[in-house]
Parts: structure tokens; sequence; C-alpha cells
């Protein structure tokens, strides 16, 4: 649905102990997302950007604050039903794609609907589509070693659509790619987004894909800066 709410973070705090010191890293951040968006997280290395992604992809909890996904409150599930969330609302792309090497391609899309346990000859037939909309399809049987870099980054991201996620959240997803793949990485994410009307939360170094996305938001020491406004 068109402006539907996806995500709402309210006061999302998060602190490291150590025996050394105390490390702030989020201080009451507010951030809403809406369906279809492309979201790009900005800012300096250390500043949160991968806890950030962590705690609205549940990996993680706050210290404090509230989160909804999907109108739901994640961390108000057990472990068991917070892993079903998870593996039915959002969906993961990484620097390093993950993929696992005993596996072909369409083999590693398929694994997060096995989690779901559904039906497998529908999950190789929702799998091939996607890797069809990806451009890899011709390398289905192919094992990651046996995919180039670009192409490993693709089935990663066909995998994280394999149950049709709310919510997309990609760390530094070009970081380990050529400035040529990393381009076709981005008109992918905005393909995805026009076709699905995918939403993506993007942590990024990329000014390209951060200039790309509908919205920056810039972690700094002070809160979000988003679109020139500070939310803290």
């Amino acid at each position: 649905m068109e402006n539907q709410l996806i995500l709402k973070a309210s006061g999302i705090t998060k602190t490291y102990h150590s025996s050394a010191e105390d490390i702030q890293v989020l201080r009451a951040l507010d951030l809403e997302v809406k369906a279809g968006e492309i979201i790009a997280i900005s800012g300096p290395s250390g500043i949160g950007k991968t806890t950030l992604l962590n705690i609205f992809g549940t990996l993680d909890r706050p210290d404090s604050g509230k989160l909804i996904i999907a109108d739901q409150e994640p961390f108000t599930l057990n472990d068991i039903a917070l892993s079903t969330f998870r593996a039915r609302h959002l969906g993961f792309v990484f620097q390093f794609h993950y993929l696992l090497p005993e596996f072909s391609a369409l083999e590693n899309v398929m694994i997060p609907g096995r989690i779901l346990d559904a039906n497998l000859q529908e999950l190789r037939i929702r799998g091939e589509m996607l890797l069809d909309a990806v451009g890899v399809s011709h390398r289905k049987t192919h094992k990651p070693s046996q995919l180039s870099g670009g192409e490993r980054q693709r089935v990663a991201v066909a995998r994280a659509l394999m149950n049709s996620p709310k919510l997309i959240l990609a760390d530094e997803p070009t970081g380990n790619l050529d400035p040529e793949n990393g381009e076709r990485l981005m008109r992918l994410f905005l393909e995805l987004r026009n076709e699905f009307n995918q939403t993506f939360m993007i942590a990024t170094h990329n000014r390209q894909l951060a200039d790309a996305a509908d919205r920056t938001v810039r972690l700094t020491q002070n809160g979000l800066e988003i679109n020139g406004t500070i939310t803290s």
C-alpha cells in the first residue's frame, strides 16, 4: 500500500559497555520508513550505522526505545517467535554475501523459505523467478565459487527477497564490489523498488548510492540528520 508505514522507531538508544568505558552509540533516535522508500544511512566509520541496522533487523536489541515493524513490536516476542518474524518480514544483504559454498545459487536463494517450511516446489519456482529478476538465472546451478563478485551479490539480493519481506536492510552492499558492479547493484535496487514496491534501508559510504536514495539519513554524534534536519 502506498505510503504505508513499514517501520517506526522511537527513542532508540544503545550503549556498549566495557571495562575501560561505556560508549553510547545511539542516543534517543526517531525514524519512520514508508513502503517503497529507499533510505541511505551514511556517516563516518564507527558512528553506529551497522548497530542501527542490526536493531532494525532485530538482530540486536536496543537498551531503550520502541520499534514497530509491519504493525508489530518485535522485541515483545520470545526468541522463537522473533526468529520467525525476522524470516517473514525482513531481508538482509551484507557487504560479504555470506552465501553457503556447498549450495548452488538457486539453493542459496531458497534457504529463507526453508526456514518457514514453505513448499519446496513453490520455493524453487519463486527462486528461479527471483534469479531471473536480478539477472542471474543462467547461473542458478553454479556454486558461489563459480560466480563473480557481482553475481554473488545479486544472488544475495534474490535470497533477501525470497519471503517477500516488508523491509530489506543492506550493510555496505557495494563495499566489496568494483565501481561498475557497484553501479549495477544500485540500479538493481531502484528496479526492485519500482517493480515490487520494495523498501530498502542501506548503510553505505558510496556517494552515488546515497544520492540515488529517496532520503539520506546521516548518523552523527548529535542524532540523525535527515535531509538537513537534526532529529535527536
